[in-house]
């Protein structure tokens, strides 16, 4: 359960951010969202560590996955750069938060 929570934390984070970019081009509308989405999103993440999950996995996983996904969101939706050099970043990320979990087993 505690995985769900976590992919629920994750997708909310990501949303409040994609939102509060809307919001700061004019749509102050979703700012509300943006609030709401980060307040659902930590709520996530505090059911995840109350279900036994690390915080330093945890964390890690949120912070990396919310950077990855808000960076490919924003190629999509709003037509940003993602460079093969950016790309080359996520991939650091994803193999750094894979390191910490396999180190989180140990």
């Amino acid at each position: 359960m505690q995985w769900l929570f976590l992919i629920a934390a994750i997708a909310f984070e990501v949303i409040a951010t994609l939102s509060l970019r809307v919001a700061a081009k004019g749509r102050s509308a979703f700012y509300a969202v943006t609030a709401l989405g980060y307040l659902i999103a930590f709520s996530f993440l505090t059911l995840a560590l109350n279900e036994g999950m690390g915080l330093g996995v945890a964390y890690g996983i949120w912070a990396a996955s919310g950077v990855a996904l808000t960076a490919i969101a924003s190629k999509a939706l709003f037509k940003e750069p993602l460079t093969p050099l950016m790309m080359g970043g996520i991939a650091l990320i994803i193999s750094g938060v894979l390191l910490v979990e396999l180190g989180a087993s140990h």
